[in-house]
């Protein structure tokens, strides 16, 4: 790939340079998140809350037990991105979440 390529980042919604987009993902692959109890996570995982949860801006709140499917690491290591009913843009600690 040439400096000129650039491709769409679903994460953030823009168009980035490709360099930059393969740089974001080697970075994303060498951190390693671990759940409550120490269990290693991964892109696609499902998890289980270990406790209740209020979600700002939403007003609601996330029950302990409730199960989160297809996770996404952000590159931060306490950090995953998830997606649940009625709530956009839900991002967890990986410290209030258990690998199911």
């Amino acid at each position: 790939m040439s400096d000129d390529d650039y491709v769409f980042d679903e994460g953030s919604g823009e168009w980035v340079p490709a360099i930059e987009l393969a740089a974001k993902h080697r970075l994303a692959a060498q951190v390693e998140v671990r759940d409550a109890v120490g269990n290693l996570l991964a892109d696609g995982d499902q998890v289980t809350l270990v406790k209740d949860l209020d979600v700002k801006g939403a007003g609601q709140t996330l029950k302990r037990g409730t199960l989160i499917k297809s996770i996404r690491l952000t590159g931060d290591v306490q950090e995953i991105d998830c997606r649940y009913e009625g709530i956009k843009g839900l991002v967890l600690r990986a410290e209030f979440v258990r690998k199911r």
